[in-house]
């Protein structure tokens, strides 16, 4: 039984939406209501009921791991309590495997028989039922899931037509548009909300691609993976998830936009799988600091602070501390558009972009990977990594202004930092509390990799660096590698002039 508040939990977490009766988008409420739409829609909303099969063997395993006292390794009494839980579990009548059951919702996308639903309404289960409006239960076949978007297919076989409902254009959608939502909450059955359109994308750390629809219709548990349609009855979205402190519908719901989830669902419609584009860099957001000392300006774009070695990027002439502004003739307003757009842009295709180097616009064209690829490479490699052995304690040396102290890397602070061979550069050991380094999150075990775009590999390089920047009048621009990741990072430093000033005033005060 342990797995079903957890399925309740993603269906809750999950659900979508909530109240207060608005309306859908483009026009204004209708002056008889919603009837008319609503009759045309329901057919075409499905509720989903999954089934899974709980084995009480590992249900008694998981609780064994959990109540065995901790032994340390190789302990002979970690065997005997082994032992002696066998002896008693096997003197005990056999359970018969039990059965969880979560409803949730979908709709009929094609009259093939393809339903959308989320992802996390189907997750971990052993039988998938679809449910038409009509009582008819018809056994559906998993035709695909994306973890990354929480969008699923399904297929099912009926004997009569089916009704299938047509994608609206979430693009076109304003804040204050009327929407419906129409669901399955609590086990009800259909149920219609209305609502209006609250905002747009909103980005709820779900997922990398997050761009999702905020709506005030009411959805609850239940509501999962149900459409939400504009006032022409067109689906602009995918209920997926809600916010709310006690797990009720407290007025702020979150649907996947259709201009998102029609690409991937075709996607998975044809090949059970996404293929979505990789460029093979790692972005962070460009701060009005790291706009200033870049002379870019007002802060834009995408500032990229590392790029995979043989990667689309690092072959098209990407380089660390560029800043994307677009990509494939689409502004990157913000670095969270970068992501989104590279996926949808077609597997093979030499796409145009414009980074900002030097202080200047440079033109580039990049042929696009593609990311599921890559992340499976990547895994094969992980599993068969090895940390770096051997001592040898460095020495340190503070970095007046900064607010650290450094010390050149060796094996033994690679081995207890965890930082790969192939990161070059000179460690943080120490960090001030009140130091500029640490307001912008600089902690011990980050690698300074380069000042000002210039690659450092000592103590001196460093410590030179950051006394010729000091009366600069600008903030110091590193490149910190921080818990297998890089991140620009721009540290404002006092001059040496401010920082008299202020030694004096202190003698005075003595």
């Amino acid at each position: 039984m342990s797995h079903l508040p957890k399925i309740f939990l993603c269906l809750l977490v999950a659900g979508l939406l909530a109240p207060v009766p608005s309306a859908p988008a483009n026009a204004a409420a209708p002056m008889a209501g919603f009837a008319d739409i609503a009759e045309k829609l329901l057919p075409g909303v499905v509720n989903v009921s999954t089934t899974q099969k709980l084995d009480p063997a590992a249900a008694a395993e998981d609780m064994m791991e959990e109540d065995m006292p901790k032994f340390p390794p190789g302990s002979p009494f970690e065997d005997f309590f082994r032992e002696f839980y066998d002896k008693h579990r096997k003197g005990m009548p056999q359970e018969q495997p039990q059965k969880v059951t979560s409803l949730g919702s979908g709709f009929i996308i094609d009259a093939a028989g393809y339903i959308v639903t989320n992802g996390h309404v189907i997750q971990d289960a052993d039988e998938i039922n679809v449910i038409l409006q009509d009582n008819t239960n018809l056994k559906a076949e998993l035709i695909g899931v994306d973890k990354k978007t929480d969008l699923a297919v399904l297929k099912v076989k009926s004997s009569k037509p089916l009704h299938a409902l047509a994608w609206g254009d979430s693009e076109k959608m304003r804040v204050g548009d009327w929407v419906l939502a129409i669901g399955n909450p609590y086990s009800m059955g259909g149920t219609v909300t209305a609502g209006i359109l609250s905002a747009r994308a909103r980005d709820i750390g779900a997922g990398p691609y997050d761009d999702f629809l905020q709506t005030d219709a009411a959805i609850n548990r239940g509501n999962s993976g149900g459409p939400m349609f504009n006032s022409g009855g067109e689906v602009i979205g995918v209920n997926t998830a809600i916010f709310s402190p006690t797990g009720g519908s407290v007025g702020i719901g979150f649907a996947i936009p259709s201009s998102l989830a029609q690409g991937v669902v075709e996607q998975l419609k044809t090949n059970g799988h996404t293929r979505r584009g990789w460029l093979g860099v790692r972005i962070q957001v460009v701060t009005p600091e790291i706009a200033e000392s870049l002379g870019l300006g007002a802060p834009r774009g995408a500032l990229v602070n590392s790029v995979t070695p043989g990667g689309p990027a690092d072959a098209g002439g990407i380089k660390s501390g560029d800043i994307v502004l677009s990509f494939d003739d689409k502004d990157v307003t913000e670095m969270r558009r970068l992501p989104r757009i590279v996926a949808e842009t077609e597997v093979g295709k030499t796409a145009p972009m414009k980074v900002w180097r030097d202080g200047k616009e440079v033109s580039l064209k990049v042929k696009i990977g593609e990311l599921e690829s890559q992340e499976k490479a990547e895994e094969k490699l992980a599993a068969g990594e090895e940390k770096p052995p051997a001592p040898g304690m460095p020495k340190k040396e503070k970095l007046e202004g900064l607010g650290v102290s450094v010390a050149a890397l060796t094996s033994e602070t690679r081995r207890k930092y965890e930082i790969k061979s192939e990161v070059k550069g000179v460690l943080i050991t120490d960090v001030a509390p009140d130091g500029p380094a640490s307001e912008r999150g600089i902690v011990p075990g980050d690698v300074i990799m380069e000042i000002s775009q210039q690659e450092v590999g000592s103590v001196a390089e460093v410590t030179q660096a950051v006394k010729a920047a000091r009366d600069s009048g600008k903030p110091l621009l590193l490149l910190v590698h921080h818990q297998g990741d890089a991140r620009f990072v721009a540290v404002p430093l006092k001059k040496e002039k401010e920082k008299a000033k202020e030694k004096e005033k202190a003698k005075e005060k003595e």
